[in-house]
């Protein structure tokens, strides 16, 4: 498994562990609110806790306005860990 199916695959664990109304195993389409009944509260929980689960900076409101879907999500976490790196 390469380093990003691996992080992939840990974001889904997480979204789904703490997703109020799971449905059937994390898939990238599925929408945080409309399909894993997240509301404003759970995502901020579900932030801090993918925060600190990859030893990220704290994300600004404005780096969530677009993230709706688990893939979304996978791929902000990616993006953010690449930049980490380069530094």
């Amino acid at each position: 498994m390469t380093a990003d199916a691996a992080v992939a695959e840990r974001v889904r664990k997480l979204v789904y562990a703490m997703a109020p109304d799971p449905q059937g195993p994390a898939e990238d389409s599925q929408r945080l609110i409309e399909d894993l009944g997240f509301d404003s509260l759970r995502l901020m929980e579900l932030t801090v806790v993918l925060e600190r689960s990859f030893g990220l900076p704290r994300y600004k409101p404005e780096q969530l306005v677009g993230v709706r879907r688990v893939g979304e999500v996978i791929g902000l976490i990616a993006t953010t860990l690449a930049a980490e790196d380069q530094s």
